[in-house]
């Protein structure tokens, strides 16, 4: 792009805060300087199930530099539980009892970090122990209809989808099992709190920060005296999306000593203190005519949750809408057992659930003796199955021929284990990508100045998701200017509300906000040019442009600080935008911490996805059982895409997190004493460069005129949908062994 030269949608410019990451210039939450701070580290239990008999801190008091111990013993009251956690949390100070492994139970404060970490280890906690359950088949769990605990779940469903598989001449069923998957984002959880007078002002990684309503529960305070600040967030993936009692517990912590706290987390805390990825059992029966024709689609799934907690990612919602089907039933149960709570992981339904579904499409295209390509193009649709409404766009099987001839699929072995390259066995998979286009609401500030440079204001987050990169990209294309002129700021809940940065919601909520609120000062900039007769002399049906620093009507070149200054310096207008479907008050309900999302399944004119397919090639060692990936593929449709760099790396790393997830991603929780094994990040396996040795992203254009205004989807999550089945799928076409249990291990292949 020519310096100075209007910024354009969809064009690939670079990050607006690289130089910042990369300088250290870009304050995270932990690097915020705070005078005098106090350090403080958590206390976790070693038990998954019990009470705290006693607590002897002798020790720990003795040591230099100890200032405070909080525990049940002294925060008892002290803190209340919020309205919105009440009977849900497990993780609490507040009483003796361990709910599961690695709860806090207390925090140690000191002056240095070193001090703190030293008297956390001189504690000495003794507990009553109790047999703890660990998961599906342990003694004592408890399983009920998520339908019965959570009155708003719906299980999609239509027809007689159990006489349709009865009666039907090609079936299918099969049962498929993912695991324990944690967030381990490079940056650690933080927490930096300190008191002005009775005001509150914390700075801790988020996704979203007017969750102070949270804090503003646990001390009875208004929400309007709570700051919340995170400008920058070093990864959340679904893990930082809420208040949480560690927050709290620090902000006690700096009341009572009346001074800064500053809390980091350990790493191997957070697999225990954080929310993460439950394990499904999930059953699949799918029903077919010879010609491949859905008949009966029955998915029932079941997860695992913490006892006190109603928590279900129920992905049937997506699965149930993938494919025209006339009979479908589908039901998720929830197993309590002794755990933590789970929670949203990227891509938090669709990456267990789409695996059920699209190993058992490929199945039974395989008991058909039919490309699995083919059976989908067989069955695709323009409209929901469970509810008749269309879909506001579908480009599936665009993204399947894209990818298809990128590919080379017509090469794909025909029968499984049919190609050989010396020791190794070669297969093709392919899978469905899908993500509902989730959509919230949001305010956003805007500011021209006379010199044409913008400032833009809203309560985001920069997540590594590109947020000021993509937002600084809507203003200066609305504005006519370019991108170097335009300052964004995020992450303060002093500056307008938006919602959650979660559900690859952002792009679209936010853009939507910042293009309206820019379009306001350009209806203004035009109204100053009416004014005054010699600027401007055009009749309103001709539209006005504002385009490298000039207002453009009809013949008519304004540049834009002649009217600014007319206005006054600078111009400021406020704009939002807010979901179709959403309840009045919208903005209201941000300021007050209840993030607001919908669209997807639930809209009213229309449900709304993005699509793509993923092509992988897989080698596996037959004396070995090792599994090499040597290509993977992802043709993708979402929409308007505002900036193809940043778009093309968010699908990338999803599809390497898809490898992990098929390949490599699992917490191993101990059946007997129902505490997680491999929880440090040494031991917890992701993908690294030599397991991905040729990823790539294809982005298709997609026009979608009534899904937003911009229309623009969801990508985010889009990436990892899917893979996990492409790759077992592979696996499958490589050595005629169905793998439905992840991740998939050499030892399974043996």
């Amino acid at each position: 792009m020519a310096k100075g030269s209007s910024a354009r949608i969809g064009e690939p410019l670079p990050r607006v805060d690289a130089l910042a990451k990369v300088t250290g210039i870009a304050l995270f939450p932990s690097d915020v300087p705070a005078a005098g701070a106090a350090y403080a580290v958590l206390l976790t239990s070693t038990i998954a199930l019990g009470r705290i008999s006693r607590i002897d801190s002798s020790a720990a008091e003795a040591v230099p530099g100890f200032l405070l111990l909080l525990s049940h013993e002294n925060v008892a009251g002290c803190i209340k539980t919020p309205r919105a956690f009440a009977g849900l949390s497990t993780t609490t100070v507040e009483t003796d009892q361990v709910m599961h492994d690695g709860q806090i139970i207390g925090l140690i404060a000191a002056e240095s970090y070193e001090s703190a970490c030293e008297a956390a280890a001189c504690v000495r906690i003794e507990y009553e122990q109790l047999s703890a359950a660990a998961g599906f088949d342990s003694y004592g769990v408890q399983r009920r209809l998520v339908k019965e605990v959570n009155p708003r779940h719906e299980d999609p469903r239509i027809g007689d989808a159990d006489s349709a598989y009865a009666a039907a001449p090609v079936r299918i069923s099969a049962e498929y099992e993912t695991p324990i998957q944690h967030h381990n984002p490079i940056e650690l959880l933080t927490t930096t709190c300190w008191w002005s007078g009775d005001s509150l002002i914390v700075h801790e990684p988020s996704q979203f920060v007017l969750d102070r309503s949270y804090l503003a529960d646990c001390f009875s305070m208004p929400v309007e005296r709570i700051r919340v600040i995170s400008r920058y967030c070093g990864g959340g993936f679904g893990g930082k999306t809420s208040g949480t009692p560690r927050t709290a517990l620090c902000a006690l912590a700096s009341r009572r000593l009346n001074r800064p706290v500053k809390l980091l987390v350990r790493r191997e805390q957070a697999f225990t203190i954080n929310t993460y990825r439950a394990e499904t059992r999930q059953h699949v029966r799918l029903a077919a005519d010879r010609d491949g024709q859905l008949l009966a689609l029955i998915h029932e799934g079941t997860e695992v949750t913490s006892r006190p907690s109603t928590y279900s990612v129920a992905g049937t919602e997506a699965t149930a809408r993938m494919y025209a089907c006339a009979n479908i039933r589908t039901s998720v149960s929830i197993v309590h057992a002794d755990r933590n709570t789970p929670g949203f992981m990227r891509c938090p339904a669709e990456v267990p659930y789409m695996f059920a579904l699209e190993s058992a499409m490929d199945e039974l295209a395989h008991a058909l003796r039919m490309d699995p390509i083919a059976l989908r193009r067989r069955n695709d649709t323009g409209t929901d199955p469970v509810s008749g409404l269309p879909f506001s766009s579908r480009s599936l099987m665009r993204c399947f021929d894209e990818g298809a001839r990128e590919f080379g699929w017509s090469e794909r072995p025909a029968e499984p284990g049919g190609r050989r390259l010396g020791d190794w066995r070669v297969g093709y998979g392919c899978a469905t990508a899908c993500y509902p286009v989730v959509l919230g609401a949001s305010a956003a500030r805007v500011s021209l100045d006379r010199a044409g440079a913008a400032r833009v204001q809203l309560a985001f987050h920069e997540i590594g998701n590109g947020a000021y990169t993509v937002i600084a990209q809507a203003a200066a294309a609305a504005l006519g200017i370019s991108i170097d002129k335009v300052t964004v700021e995020l992450g303060d809940t002093a500056l307008p509300p938006s919602n959650i940065a979660a559900a690859s919601n952002g792009t679209a909520t936010t853009c939507n906000a910042v293009t309206n609120a820019c379009m306001i000062i350009r209806d203004r900039l035009v109204e100053a040019a009416k004014s005054k007769p010699k600027l401007l002399a055009c009749p309103d049906p001709v539209p006005a442009r504002l385009v490298d620093g000039c207002l453009i009507a009809g013949d008519r070149r304004i540049p834009i600080e002649a009217l600014v200054e007319r206005l006054g310096d600078p111009v400021e207008a406020q704009g939002t935008y807010i979901l179709e479907d959403a309840a009045a008050g919208a903005i209201d309900r941000l300021r007050n911490g209840i993030p607001v999302l919908g669209g997807g399944v639930h809209g009213k004119r229309h449900v709304a996805f993005s699509f793509g397919a993923h092509f992988v090639e897989v080698h596996v060692h037959m004396v070995t059982g090792q599994i090499r990936l040597a290509r993977v593929l992802g043709v993708f449709a979402a929409g308007t895409i505002m900036n193809r760099r940043t778009a093309t790396a968010q699908l990338t790393g999803g599809m390497i997190w898809g490898v992990g997830s098929a390949l490599h991603e699992a917490t191993i929780v101990d059946p007997v004493s129902a505490r997680y094994i491999n929880r440090t990040f040494a031991d917890y396996l992701i993908p690294v460069n030599a397991d991905v040795p040729s990823v790539r992203a294809i982005l298709l254009e997609e026009r979608d005129e009534v899904v937003n205004p911009m229309g623009i989807k969801g990508l985010g999550e889009l990436g990892p949908s899917g893979m996990n089945a492409a790759i077992a799928n592979a696996i499958f076409n490589a050595t005629a062994r169905r793998l439905r249990s992840l991740p998939i291990l050499p030892r399974h292949l043996i």
